[in-house]
């Protein structure tokens, strides 16, 4: 039992040794002053708020400590904090004082600049927008880009009610098509435009979008004119028109009788008259133009 007795005294008398010298150390050192630039944070902002604009994101301070202390500190050890508790709409002014720097032991903060932060508050919405993907990139030659679509279509975005009121669509990542000959489906990451603006949750979307064949134009040569509706004699001139038409290459195989050509003379009484001529392509193809666009018709 004494031994042990001697054992813890000597102990003691160790950490005291220790303790005396290390304070000997730190009371050697100088006390000085540091400026430093140290990160803003904002906390506590009510939920149905949001911080728009610019507000400052660093604060200078004056920090005091020995010589030795001072030149430990890590950037991030020091953060000046706005505590937004009291945050209502409009622009809003909050103090900031030496006290509401966080600062490791043994070090204090006797100033900080600006004393003051002007925040500026709105209400918070949400929106339900569409999702419209980006593409990028040709695909192979005779191909076009087709109809493009994503799953989900819309997602659900949270900001202030500024930046909702003009904003009409969420953006995707890119999906590229370069060299793409068939439909190319991509799983991608959904974002808003609008920095100010985030989604509710995080959301990628799968896009399809399809890839055809470039339509091509050709000619349809001395394409007869009929008429319609015709209660009396009539005779046209030119009775033939040449067409150009736009379509899906395959559609160039296409009988002549599969386009129709006319004129209408329901109504009209004898006479001359110019009447447009009306064609009526085949599915999937569309007229470029008509020569001539007009007719001559004599209605006896």
């Amino acid at each position: 039992m004494a031994v042990a007795g001697f054992r813890h005294i000597g102990l003691k008398f160790v950490s005291i040794a220790l303790a005396s010298l290390l304070w000997l150390i730190v009371s050697g050192e100088q006390i000085v002053e540091r400026a430093m630039r140290v990160p803003l944070e904002f906390t506590n902002l009510p939920s149905q708020l949001e911080v728009v604009g610019d507000p400052p994101t660093v604060a200078d301070v004056r920090i005091r400590g020995s010589s030795g202390a001072l030149s430990r500190v890590a950037a991030g050890e020091l953060v000046a904090i706005v505590d937004l508790r009291t945050a209502r709409p409009g622009q809003r002014l909050f103090h900031l004082t030496p006290d509401d720097v966080r600062a490791p032991f043994g070090i204090d903060v006797v100033q900080i600049t600006p004393s003051n932060v002007s925040v500026r508050f709105e209400p918070s919405a949400t929106k339900v927008l569409p999702i419209v993907p980006g593409v990028e990139g040709e695909p192979s030659p005779g191909y076009v880009v087709g109809t493009v679509a994503a799953e989900p279509a819309t997602v659900e975005v949270i900001g202030p009610s500024s930046a909702l009121a003009g904003l009409t669509e969420a953006i995707t990542e890119p999906v590229n098509v370069a060299g793409a000959s068939k439909t190319v489906n991509e799983s991608v990451t959904v974002g808003s435009p609008d920095p100010q603006v985030r989604l509710r949750q995080p959301v990628t979307t799968r896009v399809t979008v399809s890839i055809t064949a470039a339509p091509v134009e050709w000619d349809l040569r001395d394409l007869a004119v009929q008429v319609r509706n015709a209660a009396r004699p009539v005779q046209v001139m030119p009775k033939q028109v040449n067409v150009r038409v736009r379509g899906p290459s395959e559609s160039r195989n296409r009988n002549v009788a599969d386009f129709d050509a006319s004129v209408d003379v329901g109504g009209l009484g004898p006479g001359q008259y110019e009447l447009p001529v009306r064609i009526v392509p085949p599915t999937r193809v569309g007229v470029v133009n008509v020569s001539p666009p007009q007719v001559k018709v004599r209605v006896r």
